[in-house]
């Protein structure tokens, strides 16, 4: 059962198949099975996962399946990364900093999920404070790739996709600042969606950058992702970001061909930088797109080569705000060595922050610092400007832009991590997205790469051709159904099977 997709799971829900407190003991099962080597989760809630799931029995029976009509999520164990708050559980964003720290209430989007009948079943490993892209970055334990231990799942919502990949939950909501769904989703085989910047709530989302943050799913198929936005996106007056939008059903278009549709492939994402086995399987996946009725037409998009520069300072800028109030004195871990206040701030930030994380800090106290504001962060936000113009540009012709996910498959553990550009250099084809506000997807189109070895199971189908490529596709603001139709065409088109641990 462990292997079904969401929606196959909801199916035999309805229809008395099964049951929800199976579901979770199954996920339960494959948790104490994999993650003493997958380490997705920091924490597990499997007493009250379990409570959870026997209500939903006792309400799918009253009902015939009816109450999974008003809760469409009704016994699906989910899970949630662990930079947003969940009532009375802990909050750590993989940081020190935090250790401890019981958070007070619950985030507007697990507040939906809960609300649709999700059974929470832990909350996933991350890049502390979601600033990174392999989650090695994590203080607590390093998250492995399920396809082959000896790899990063990507990051920072690292944790979420190994754990949907490794049959660990149906699905999970990470957060994406640029292209923290993406990007592990690419690197784990899974499907990775980050809506437009204001659809679903950010409130309860620890803040790392304001502008860029943004929630979404990371599920197993288009569908399954596309069932979870259904549930987290609306309009939130606790989030003063949040848009007012008519509420859609994002799995309305995914049946539906794609003939005649207008694709552009950004030029400046298949060359140099690009490895080539991913480079050949885009172009695989570009065959199947045609072969449905796809017009794929290679446009320039030359603002890109300033977008990485634009991010790492509007980002930091904003990530030195937003953690300044981590001081040792209101919240999270206090240094108890200080001998006044200043020095006590000092000792807690020193203790309490990784290396990453400090170098952000620094990097963006600098960038907004004085005499360097307009030279740095004001002119990154107008490069972010003509990043956002080109983007429109291309949308008055095609219905979607497309691109690698990532530049490589997911590289080996300590490959990149004590070479920040180099990992920042992994994240090239997302940032943009960040930057524009737009919604974005990677959805598992091939393998690349040489034959995996040291997979987490013993037997896995499906992981012999190598490791997992992902396809990008972006859409024009608010476009969700339109960008989830084309990417289950993507589905569709390709022959890629996922992992079975």
């Amino acid at each position: 059962m462990q292997h079904l997709t969401l929606k196959e799971l909801q199916k035999k829900l309805r229809g008395g198949e099964t049951t929800a407190v199976e579901a979770a003991q199954k996920v339960f099962t494959q948790i104490q099975k994999h993650e003493p080597v997958v380490k997705a989760y920091l924490q597990t809630f499997e007493k009250d996962a379990l409570e959870q799931a026997q209500k939903a029995d006792e309400l799918l029976r009253s009902t015939n399946g009816a109450a999974a009509d008003k809760q469409p999520l009704l016994g699906i164990p989910l899970a949630i990364k662990d930079n947003m708050n969940l009532l009375n559980t802990e909050t750590t964003c993989a940081s020190k900093i935090l250790k401890g720290y019981i958070s007070p209430y619950t985030a507007t989007a697990v507040q939906k999920l809960q609300a649709a009948g999700a059974v929470i079943v832990g909350k996933t490993n991350l890049d502390e404070f979601a600033m990174g892209s392999s989650t090695e970055n994590s203080a607590f334990q390093q998250t492995t790739n399920p396809w082959d231990r000896a790899r990063v799942p990507g990051g920072s919502s690292g944790g979420a996709a190994a754990a949907v990949a490794a049959d660990e939950c149906f699905g999970c909501l990470g957060s994406d600042t640029g292209g923290s769904i993406r990007q592990p989703a690419s690197f784990c085989g899974v499907v990775g969606l980050k809506p437009t910047y204001g659809l679903v709530s950010r409130y309860g989302l620890v803040a790392f950058a304001s502008s860029l943050d943004q929630i979404g799913p990371l599920a197993k198929t288009v569908a399954d992702a596309a069932l979870i936005l259904n549930v987290i996106a609306g309009y939130d007056e606790q989030d003063s970001t949040s848009v007012k939008q008519p509420v859609k059903d994002y799995t309305e278009f995914l049946d539906r061909d794609i003939k005649g549709q207008k694709i552009a492939v950004i030029k400046e994402l298949l060359g140099d930088g690009i490895d080539d086995a991913v480079r050949q399987t885009i172009q695989t996946a570009l065959d199947g797109l045609r072969k449905q009725g796809a017009i794929i037409e290679e446009i320039a998009m030359p603002s890109f080569k300033y977008a990485l520069a634009a991010y790492y300072l509007v980002a930091t800028s904003e990530a030195s705000a937003n953690l300044a109030r981590f001081d040792g004195v209101r919240f999270g871990h206090r240094s108890k060595n200080a001998r006044d206040m200043l020095e006590l701030f000092k000792k807690s930030r020193a203790e309490g922050f990784g290396a990453e994380v400090k170098r952000r800090i620094m990097l963006g106290t600098y960038a907004l610092s004085a005499g360097y504001y307009d030279a740095y962060y004001l002119k990154a936000q107008k490069v972010r400007t003509v990043i956002k113009q080109d983007y429109n540009k291309a949308f008055a012709r095609y219905d979607a832009v497309l691109s690698p996910t990532s530049p490589s498959v997911a590289f080996k553990f300590g490959e990149k991590v004590n070479d920040p550009l180099s990992m920042y250099l992994s994240d090239i084809a997302t940032i943009p997205v960040n930057l524009a506000g737009l919604p974005g997807i990677s959805v598992p189109c091939g393998t690349a790469g040489d034959a995996v070895s040291g997979t987490v199971g013993d037997a896995v189908s499906g992981a012999t051709g190598g490791l997992p490529v992902g396809l990008q596709l972006v859409a024009g603001e608010f476009a969700e159904q339109k960008l989830l139709q084309i990417a289950a065409a993507v589905e569709r088109g390709s022959r890629f099977e996922r992992i079975r641990l």
